[in-house]
C-alpha cells in the first residue's frame, strides 16, 4: 500500500503512487513569511505551478493543485510535472518583501524540479521579484516583457476557457451565439473568459467578484464591466441588473457556468442548486470528484479543470521555451481543443 500521510496542522496529507515528491515548509524570521511548495511529480519534466498568496493557504490545499497540475501537464503534452506553491499572506508585510524571502528560500528546488508562475493575488511584478532574487530567468514565468515573459495579463487562461467552453458546446450541437453564461470571479481568468466569450456572441449575464453578483438577464458589457471594475473596484457597481449575493450565482438558469476563482465552491451544500447545462472550470478543484459525479449524473456536461484552465500553463511552456504571444494564443486554443475532445 503505497498511500501514506503526513500532517498539516490537525489534517492529513495524502501520498500516493504519483506523489508528493516533495514537500517544503519554509519561514523567514526576519519578514515573518511563511510558505510551502509541494512537487507533485516530476517523471514529465520539472513540476510547474504557481504561487498564491492568501491569509488561509493551506499545504492541503497546494497539494491538491499540485496534483491537479500533474495531470494538466500531463494531458497538455507538456514536458512539465505538476507543483504548487503557498504564502500565507501577512497584510503587514509588503508583497515584494513576503515574495523575495520566498524566492530566496526555495532556490533548493528552483529551477531545476519547480517552475513557479502567478497565481491567487500574485501578478508579473512579483515573479520579477521571484526571478531577480532567485537568479535565473528559468525559476518562473508569467514575468515582464521586458524579462522575455507572457505575462498572464496576456489572458491565456480565459481564453483557453473560452475554447473549452466552444468545444463542450460544439459536442451538444448548441451553437455559442445567444448561450447564456454566469462567470464566478472577476480576476484575471473571468475577465478574458469573459472577453473572449463575448466576441464570440455568448451572452454574459452574470459575473461575481468577492463584493457579490451582477445580474442582467439581458447580458453584460465586458468593456463597461471591466471599467466598473477598475474605477469602483466591484462588479456589483455596475448600474443596471440586480445585485446578487456571491452563494446565489450557482443556482442561476444559465447555460454554462464557469467557476473561476477559488476551490470548492460547489460542494455538499449547494450542487443540487446547480441549473447550468454545462460547467467549464476556470479555477482549480472548484468541487471534490464525488460532488462532480453527482452533477455528471444529472446531465450536466462537465469539463475537467486541468483540460478547461490549461491556457496558462501552456503559456508558461511558450514563455519558457523563449516564443512569442502569437504562438502562445495558436498553442493554446490547439491544445486545449485537443484535450476537451
Amino acid at each position: 500500500d503505497l498511500k501514506k500521510t503526513m500532517t498539516d496542522g490537525n489534517k492529513l496529507v495524502s501520498f500516493d503512487e504519483w506523489g508528493p515528491e516533495k514537500i517544503l515548509q519554509v519561514y523567514d524570521p526576519v519578514t515573518k513569511t511563511r510558505g510551502f511548495v509541494v512537487i507533485d511529480n516530476t517523471a514529465l519534466g520539472p513540476g510547474k505551478g504557481g504561487i498564491r498568496m492568501t491569509p488561509s493557504v493551506s499545504v492541503t490545499e497546494v497539494r491538491r493543485l499540485a496534483r491537479a497540475m500533474s495531470w494538466k501537464s500531463s494531458i497538455s503534452g507538456v514536458p512539465f510535472g505538476g507543483a504548487k506553491g503557498g504564502i500565507i499572506m501577512n497584510k503587514d508585510v509588503p508583497k515584494e518583501t513576503q515574495m523575495a524571502a520566498f524566492a530566496e528560500a526555495m532556490k533548493i528546488v528552483s529551477p531545476p524540479l519547480w517552475v513557479a508562475a502567478p497565481d491567487v493575488n500574485t501578478n508579473e511584478k512579483l515573479m520579477k521579484v521571484f526571478a531577480e532574487t532567485n537568479g535565473s530567468n528559468k525559476s518562473c514565468t508569467g514575468k515582464p516583457a521586458d524579462m522575455g515573459g507572457l505575462p498572464h495579463e496576456l489572458g491565456s487562461t480565459g481564453f483557453g476557457v473560452c475554447h473549452a467552453v466552444l468545444v463542450a458546446l460544439e459536442f451538444k450541437c448548441v451553437d455559442v451565439k445567444g448561450t447564456t453564461v454566469a462567470i464566478e470571479g472577476f480576476g484575471n481568468v473571468g475577465t478574458f473568459a469573459m472577453k473572449f466569450l463575448q466576441e464570440k456572441g455568448a451572452k454574459i449575464i452574470a459575473v461575481s467578484d468577492s463584493k457579490g453578483v451582477i445580474f442582467n438577464e439581458d447580458g453584460l458589457d465586458y468593456e463597461k464591466l471591466k471599467k466598473v471594475k477598475q474605477e469602483k473596484r466591484s462588479v456589483i457597481h455596475y448600474g443596471q441588473g440586480k445585485v446578487l449575493k456571491n452563494a446565489e450565482i450557482f443556482g442561476l438558469d444559465v447555460d454554462v457556468l464557469i467557476p473561476a476563482a477559488m476551490p470548492d465552491v460547489i460542494h455538499a451544500d449547494n450542487y443540487d442548486k446547480v441549473k447550468a447545462k454545462f460547467i467549464v472550470p476556470g479555477a482549480n478543484i472548484c468541487m471534490i470528484p464525488e460532488i462532480e459525479k453527482k452533477l455528471w449524473d444529472k446531465g450536466i456536461v462537465i469539463v475537467p479543470d486541468f483540460v478547461a484552465n490549461m491556457g496558462g500553463l501552456v503559456s508558461s511552456y511558450v514563455e519558457y521555451i523563449g516564443g512569442d504571444a502569437d504562438e502562445m494564443f495558436k498553442q493554446v486554443e490547439e491544445r486545449t481543443r485537443s484535450a476537451t475532445l
